[in-house]
């Protein structure tokens, strides 16, 4: 019972009677009335069986005031209670107390004789308005206006949550009372912050259905209501991703950052600030506990383990075997002519589990042996006496009790059996229905495919599936808006105990018959982001079928394309997963050189690469070059990309001469592949930017621009524009680099949109182009953008991330905002520590950034610490005329210089001066800010007419080049002491 107190002036008492199912209504009209000022009680209807009706309705006279009964068929059923019992009670019971007693109803099926001496209102098929008007008429209350005043205002129940996609209601849900109590105690107690709960129990303990039923009981609390399948980590994070489609955030197609984007709009509450997200089967918590929402909604967890709860992550409810009387009630009201002692024996031979009682009780309603004897034999049969057993968890005569299920529906609808069976090959929690209906003919056994050819058969055997056995169907619309069955899931343990029966021919050849399917399936085009969801449904699939092991070459190549398909969307680790499951069986299989085999290693140390086990991709990639050197020619074009492949983990390992070696010979010179297609030549002019030949790096990548522009590869020529455009603005020519860059982005934005990685980095790109123009005002807010997009869509811990935050954080502090600039530049140089090593020139450049922002807050001494570090550190990893050496110099020498070694910054700025110019010519923008260095330096050493003469140059050339409103011009002008950026470049 909840008392809930109405407005100041409460004019009455009202008690609402209500059945669990039907809370929704009860909430709403207690709020409808405690708007006008009215006192309310809740009072859920669930009497024993043993009390009387009539003494039951007598009952809810105690409390004062009137009492209004919500009337559902859940209302008139629960005990079960018969019509007789109803009518009699009702008789006895409302003409006394005619006063006290009103009703409405929102019952499909009619009232008990009886019932009208209640007149109750009809409340159904109405919008929220006239529903409002007949309570409060019905009650005799004016009918004042008291719609929603607030967000916290329980939702109309005929309106559902604005977004939502739960499971359909068991209409046989029984007790548990306790726990969707508990639960709902738990999930509203945090008062910042979400909630988050676990329903923990054995397999077939029933957590699933209450956490259905807590979603459709209380659903009318939230906006939100979504459902997760936990229970494999892809489809897992396919289905939360999903959800931004459904918010209408405006975001990329990559999984990655259609999940960021969504746990960034629950954390923040928009749209929507009232949500309930609940992950179902989460049994392994290091597969999805990243998913799991942050912000002031409610997170609800079923699983089998302790794991949540013992790493603090959450609040725990064990759920246990359904309590005697609630075992009853329901076996009572699933199987109508077992009376109670009959329904008591049923449950104490099944142990109250509530997955066997609903297996055994529809079996006993549909066939027409004794109960008692059906029980019976439950009893007597044990495990061994089937050859399995599962767990000691459950009942001996469980395996029995399927048995005796499976064998009738064999006897009797052979078609559902065998279809059964088919079932049992795919994923319980996402048996592709419509998938396997629509498959190809040939893909079948000639019995299924003509069962699939026919509507009627097809869904009269899914429809005894569903009524018999532990299969529940999932209903979509067609074209037409019919229903259709899409989809179905299964019970685990139901799922266990079939494939465990299956003897092993028959389970390898209804596997091949998966595989098929699966495979008629494949769209063949894992790259096209449009087939993408049809791989998500494929993927789920491939171990469950035994598509790993199977020998079939167009199974395996689904399985290269499922791999393809996670690489496309970024999902490394997944990717990883499925590459690492898929060797261990090919090994065993396949010689490794067949083609298949070179492919799925390739994908490997793609994968190893990607998640950024870096020395682990190296290892096979260098293996997989070793190999194939010593057995294909040197033009092979297997070998050809597994050296390409190598390149790219030593170029993201930092040892860019070593990849660089890998690409010079001539063996990469095809001339059979038009120039402008080299992935190779592009890989080369990245690199040559790498090793400090920005020059060379340029005119190679104009060369391919051009080829591409000649080609009308518009594609292609957008991509190597963008890099040319880079290096220019990194050679100095700003004026040139900006309008190319600004075309190259539009390009970009209308080609792929403004999520894709490339337009990000043409973006960041046109930002810098703006610093360098002086456009400081747009560059800021631009580089704030496109930091913001790269956090939702690639994560913090991303190199691309890391990228943009890096050249942020410069912006940062050269235009004051240190305390920012100082955190994400720390931020910055920690990332790329963890992820690529100290001793990695990004590493080495990014901690080099930390430096100058003490040299704002004036810690000398370790400013000067970090600057020499990352001097000679630079040097080790680089060279010492690479330019990024020279700008470590170039800061190095500022930092001697305030910390009073004038001698020693004057000598490293004359000799940097001096290889700055020599690599990247005197007019360099590194170039003249080394001679505005050297002539501070000099200043400082009292040597003013060498400072002056050094001054006047770089001014007269940083004029003719940039003009005297330049930002560099005018900092020189102004003699500040002139130092530099760390910009990760591309890779």
């Amino acid at each position: 019972m909840a008392d809930r107190a109405g407005g100041a002036g409460s004019h009455g008492h009202y008690v609402i009677s209500y059945a669990g199912f039907n809370r929704p209504w009860a909430t709403w009209i207690a709020y409808q009335l405690e708007q006008l000022g009215h006192r309310t009680t809740l009072l859920r209807w669930d009497p024993p069986v043993s009390v009387p009706l009539a003494d039951a309705l007598r009952g809810l006279l105690d409390a004062s005031g009137r009492i209004l009964l919500v009337l559902d068929d859940w209302y008139f059923n629960l005990g079960p209670r018969s019509d007789e019992e109803w009518t009699a009670a009702l008789r006895e019971v409302v003409p006394e107390h005619r006063d006290r007693f009103t009703a409405v109803s929102v019952a499909t099926r009619a009232i008990p004789p009886g019932g009208e001496r209640l007149q109750p209102v009809d409340l159904r098929d109405l919008d929220s308005g006239e529903a409002r008007r007949r309570i409060l008429v019905r009650l005799g209350l004016p009918a004042m206006d008291t719609s929603r005043v607030n967000d916290s205002a329980p939702r109309f129940p005929n309106d559902p949550p604005s977004v939502v996609n739960t499971p359909r209601r068991n209409l046989r849900f029984t007790g548990r009372d306790w726990a969707l109590d508990e639960l709902h105690s738990l999930l509203n107690r945090s008062e910042g912050g979400a909630s988050r709960v676990a329903l923990r129990g054995i397999s077939g303990v029933g957590k699933s259905q209450i956490a259905i039923e807590y979603a459709h009981r209380f659903g009318n609390d939230y906006d939100v209501v979504w459902w997760v399948n936990a229970g494999y980590r892809a489809t897992a994070r396919e289905q939360f991703a999903d959800l931004a489609r459904r918010l209408q955030i405006s975001v990329g197609t990559e999984l990655g950052e259609r999940i960021r984007a969504v746990r960034e709009a629950l954390r923040t509450g928009s749209p929507h600030r009232r949500w309930l997200v609940i992950f179902d089967s989460a049994d392994d918590m290091s597969q999805v506990e990243d998913l799991l929402p942050e912000g002031n909604g409610h997170v609800l967890v079923t699983t089998l383990t302790q794991d949540w709860a013992t790493a603090g992550r959450l609040s725990e409810i064990p759920i246990l075997p359904f309590a005697r009387d609630e075992s009853v009630a329901y076996v009572r009201r699933r199987a109508p002519r077992l009376d109670e002692e009959e329904a008591d024996q049923l449950a104490e031979a099944v142990q109250d589990l509530p997955l066997l009682l609903a297996q055994t009780a529809a079996w006993l309603d549909a066939n027409r042996m004794p109960a008692l004897e059906y029980i019976d034999l439950i009893r007597r049969s044990g495990a061994n006496q089937i050859g399995i057993r599962i767990s000691d968890d459950y009942p001996m005569g469980f395996q029995t009790s399927w048995s005796i299920t499976l064998n009738t529906l064999e006897a009797n609808y052979p078609e559902a059996s065998e279809l059964l069976r088919l079932f049992a090959l795919f994923s319980p929690d996402a048996i592709p229905v419509r998938l396997i209906q629509n498959a190809h003919p040939s893909d079948l056994p000639d019995h299924l495919a003509s069962l699939a050819l026919d509507p009627i058969r097809w869904y009269t055997a899914l429809q005894r599936l569903s009524e018999s056995t532990a299969v529940q169907l999932a209903y979509e619309s067609s074209s037409e808006g019919d229903p259709l069955v899409g989809g179905a899931t299964m019970h685990r343990l139901y799922h266990s105990f079939l494939t465990s029966m299956l003897p092993e021919e028959r389970r390898e050849a209804m596997s091949s018959v998966a595989c098929e399917v699966l495979a008629g399936a494949d769209p063949r085009d894992p790259g096209n982001a449009d087939e993408w969801p049809k791989y998500g449904q494929l993927l789920a699939q491939l171990e469950t079928s035994g598509a790993l092991d199977s020998t079939k070459p167009v199974v395996r190549r689904l399985v290269l394309n499922c791999v393809e398909y996670l690489r496309a969307r970024g999902e490394g680790r997944d990717g990883l997963a499925l590459c690492e499951k898929t060797l261990a069986r090919w090994r065993s299989r396949l010689d490794p050189d067949d083609p298949d085999m070179l492919k799925l290693t390739h994908q490997h140390a793609n994968m190893l690469r990607r998640v950024g086990r870096l020395r682990e991709a190296e290892a096979v990639g260098r293996a997989m070059v070793e190999r194939l050197a010593q057995l294909r020619a040197a033009d092979d074009p297997e070998l050809l990309r597994a050296k390409n492949g190598l390149g790219g983990t030593l170029t993201a390992l930092g040892r860019y001469q070593e990849a660089y070696g890998i690409y010079v010979g001539p063996e990469w010179n095809d001339s059979t592949r038009p120039w402008r297609e080299s992935q190779e030549q592009s890989n080369i002019a990245v690199l040559l930017a790498l090793l400090g030949r920005y020059q060379d790096s340029a005119d190679l990548h104009r060369r391919i621009l051009e080829a591409r522009e000649k080609a009308a590869d518009t594609h292609k020529s957008v991509i190597s524009g963008l890099y040319y455009a880079w290096m220019l603005r990194l050679l100095g020519h700003y004026a040139e680099a900006k309008p190319r860059q600004e075309h190259n982005l539009t390009m970009l934005q209308r080609a792929m949109g403004e999520w894709h990685p490339t337009t990000l980095l043409a973006e960041h790109n046109y930002a810098l182009c703006l610093r360098r123009g002086g456009d400081l005002g747009l560059a800021g807010k631009s580089m704030r953008s496109v930091v913001d997009r790269s956090l939702l869509k690639r994560g913090p811990r991303h190199l691309d991330t890391l990228h943009t935050q890096a050249d942020y954080a410069t912006f940062l502090r050269e235009h004051g905002e240190l305390e920012k600039a100082r955190k994400l530049a720390d931020e910055v140089a920690n990332g790329y520590h963890d992820l690529l090593g100290p001793e990695h020139p990004f590493s080495i450049g990014t901690t080099g950034n930390t430096g100058l922002v003490l040299w704002k807050y004036g810690e000398r001494e370790e400013a000067l610490r970090i600057a020499e570090t990352a001097w000679s550190g630079m040097a080790a990893a680089v060279g010492a005329k690479h330019p990024w050496t020279l700008g470590c110099a170039l800061n190095l020498s500022g930092a001697r210089n305030y910390a009073g070694d004038v001698e020693g910054a004057a000598l490293l700025s004359a000799e940097t001066l001096e290889r700055a110019a020599a690599a990247l010519g005197e007019d360099h923008p590194m170039a003249l800010s080394l001679k505005a260095a050297l002539s501070a330096d000099l200043r400082s050493l009292r040597r003013r007419d060498e400072a002056a003469r050094l001054e006047q140059e770089a001014l007269h050339t940083l004029t003719a080049k940039y003009g005297s409103n330049h930002p560099h011009t005018k900092a020189v002008g102004r003699q500040d002491r002139p130092y530099w950026d760390f910009e990760p470049l591309p890779t």
